[in-house]
């Protein structure tokens, strides 16, 4: 690294250069060489027909979008390295298949082969190094691109110390406030970066896809709650708490990546306590407080307490069933909906079919073009744009051709309310829990249990998925004092009748999927994939997604003019992007596949096959179980109880599985050995 650090410092590189072949880069490489004075002129051609020679005997691509062409001659000085990064990647032969676009040219004399074998396996560290290789595509000069290598410097010695094994920020002293001390000591040094990362393309459209993920499920959760609850609670509501609680959690929590919304077991209990205070004969906003309140005071004994160290006993297993369920949930609400269109138009063909093409239409083109960064056609920078913008250029699409047949097809629009007012008239918005009787106090601390552990175990499972290894996310984990946070937005949304918000996992995941950099990685055996090599961690995308909720209050009347098939389009896609990465649907893919073609992941070459699938059928009951009580009317309440308990029956698994293979198969992340596969 001693020989790269110096050749950055010597000058020695070239970013964003355009070459359509190797001969232009060798070129390139060359006349620096000899602008520098470590080769000299006149053996130059000898130099560019050794290095010509040796890539025709086999390209020195070695993968990651990396070659190193090199020779070793006497004809050269001293050892030299040149860095080359290229505007447009070149297909130069890599063994994965990938385009080359860093190169590193490596010459020397014969005496020095040894110095330059060193290099070469330092270059090869370096470049299998996500992050660094992020920072290497996006270096603008040579002050970043010595941070860069300052920073892989700094990653390995933090490897190298001693640590408790998977802390991620969910191993406790057992010290009271301990674990929002050291989540504050992670996260406040990084708070303003928070903000200066956010300036950037992605935040825009990350913002704009999360709007209208975000207040499509807001509205509609709003009008049921509004049906459960006598209108107490209802549209406005529900966009007035995503607003505020989301703008809060933005600028206060530790990680702002994680999108709050309504849930299903949420919208349960608010139905479940509605019922109760109306057969006790009580009012129901005022016990709405009472419980809010005793559920924050709950949440922040929980933070105080480290309680979310509980976590560090969920394992993949439990990780991948509560995801797999969220984004199916997702895609069968879609579906049903569209079945609903269907069935409730069976005279109007029209309005069923064109509903169906807008939907379809939204999730085709949100795909494609979220695809489109590994196109062949225009300007990288107009594939990264399209990339990007995606989902929203889908739904302003399918918009304008919905507009287009507004006169001769009756199409559902979101059925936003057309003012802003509390949805039963005549209530004031602050609600005053002293106002009751001191036993629903008593009554309603015994209520605030289950919200309770409603909360942490969404708050926490998100924030598990989240924080996981497989996104790359560098700026730390913040479990114990987000969910202080949470308490706090509870305990306020309870003094105005709003209603109480938690984690949503699959707008979550979409969040942290619109803020990512992928690269596309293909195995041996030629199957395509994207991985996440660097997330834009920010607050302003966070910020900006529920600021544009908020204003959507003061123009209720426009939102109506959007679709409902176009959002159950974007419905089915969020869906759809969130089951990337899942292993479960990996291998449950295999039940399908021909045996011969399975692919050549780490736990198929380390576990038996009827192993695998024994666990993976095993995962399939428990997530039938969970669902089936996610949908009950009564159960759903539930939920939170029956996913706790998949934690003690994985251990239990021990007893019928080999240690070894519930280890493949339930690693939290990909051994390095199947990211640097052709390094």
């Amino acid at each position: 690294m001693d020989l790269l650090g110096q050749a950055f410092l010597d000058r020695a590189y070239v970013l964003d250069f355009h070459a359509d072949s190797i001969e232009g880069i060798i070129d390139q490489a060359l006349d620096m060489v000899v602008a520098c004075g470590k080769l000299p002129v006149e053996h130059r051609d000898e130099i560019r027909a050794a290095i010509l020679d040796r890539e025709r005997l086999g390209s020195t691509a070695i993968g990651h979008s990396v070659s190193v062409p090199h020779v070793y001659a006497d004809y050269c000085v001293e050892p030299a390295i040149v860095f080359i990064r290229l505007a447009q990647p070149i297909d130069l032969g890599a063994p994965d298949g990938i385009p080359t676009r860093f190169v590193f040219v490596l010459l020397g004399p014969k005496a020095a082969v040894s110095e330059h074998i060193d290099a070469l396996m330092d270059i090869a560290r370096l470049m299998s190094d996500d992050a660094f290789r992020y920072q290497m595509g996006e270096a603008r000069d040579l002050e970043e691109l010595l941070a860069a290598l300052h920073s892989f410097e700094e990653r390995n010695r933090l490897i190298e110390k001693p640590r408790a094994a998977h802390d991620n920020g969910l191993i406790s002293s057992g010290k009271l406030w301990c674990g929002i001390i050291a989540d504050l000591a992670r996260r406040l040094p990084v708070y303003a970066s928070d903000f200066r990362d956010g300036l950037h393309f992605k935040t825009v459209s990350s913002a704009l896809f999360l709007f209208f993920a975000c207040i499509a499920p807001a509205i509609t959760f709003g009008g049921i709650m509004a049906e459960l609850t006598g209108n107490h609670i209802g549209p406005i509501e529900m966009i007035l708490g995503t607003a505020v609680c989301g703008i809060l959690y933005a600028l206060l929590a530790g990680q702002p990546l994680i999108i709050l919304g309504g849930t299903g077991p949420m919208l349960v209990f608010t139905m479940i306590l509605y019922n109760v205070c109306t057969v006790v004969q009580v009012p129901f906003l005022e016990t709405y407080a009472c419980v809010g309140l005793w559920t924050g005071i709950l949440l922040l004994v929980m933070a105080a307490t480290n309680a979310s160290s509980l976590l560090r006993f969920f394992t993949r297993f439990t990780d991948e069933i509560f995801s797999a369920l969220i984004s199916i949930i997702f895609i069968v609400a879609a579906i049903e909906a569209m079945v609903d269109i269907f069935s409730q138009n069976a005279t109007s063909h029209a309005t069923s079919f064109l509903s169906f093409l807008l939907a379809l239409g939204t999730f085709y083109l949100a795909m494609s073009l979220s695809r489109f960064r590994r196109s062949r056609y225009l300007h990288p920078r107009m594939r990264e744009f399209l990339a990007d913008f995606g989902p929203a250029i889908a739904i302003s699409i399918m918009a304008l051709v919905a507009f287009w047949f507004r006169e001769e097809v009756l199409l559902d629009y979101l059925p936003a309310p057309d003012t802003f007012r509390p949805t039963i008239a005549g209530r004031s918005w602050f609600v005053n829990p002293l106002a009751t009787k001191p036993w629903i106090w008593i009554f309603s601390f015994g209520l605030a249990i289950p919200v309770t552990l409603l909360v942490y175990i969404d708050q926490n499972i998100t924030a598990r998925l989240v924080n996981s290894r497989d996104n790359r996310l560098q700026k730390g984990s913040s479990y114990h004092y987000d969910l202080a946070i949470m308490g706090f937005l509870i305990g306020i949304c309870s003094l105005f009748g709003l209603p109480w918000l938690v984690a949503a996992t699959v707008r979550s995941l979409n969040h942290v999927r619109s803020l990512a950099t992928v690269e596309e990685v293909i195995t041996p055996f030629g199957d395509k994939r994207e991985r996440i090599i660097h997330v834009r961690e920010n607050r302003l995308s966070g910020l900006a997604i529920h600021i544009l909720i908020a204003l959507s209050l003061l123009v209720l009347p426009y939102l109506t003019m959007i679709p409902m098939a176009v959002l159950y389009g974007l419905f089915l896609y969020m869906g759809i992007v969130s089951m990337a990465g899942n292993q479960f649907f990996e291998r449950l893919s295999l039940w399908l596949m021909d045996r011969s073609l399975y692919p050549s992941t780490h736990y198929i070459r380390r576990v038996p096959r009827h192993v695998i699938h024994w666990f993976t059928f095993i995962q399939l009951g428990c997530l039938c179980l969970l669902g089936a009580i996610e949908l009950h009317p009564m159960l759903g309440i539930l939920f939170p109880l029956f996913l706790v308990l998949l934690v003690p029956f994985r251990h239990a698994l021990a007893r019928f599985f080999k240690e070894e293979h519930l280890a493949a198969l339930d690693a939290e992340e990909e051994p390095e050995e199947e990211a640097e596969r052709f390094l």
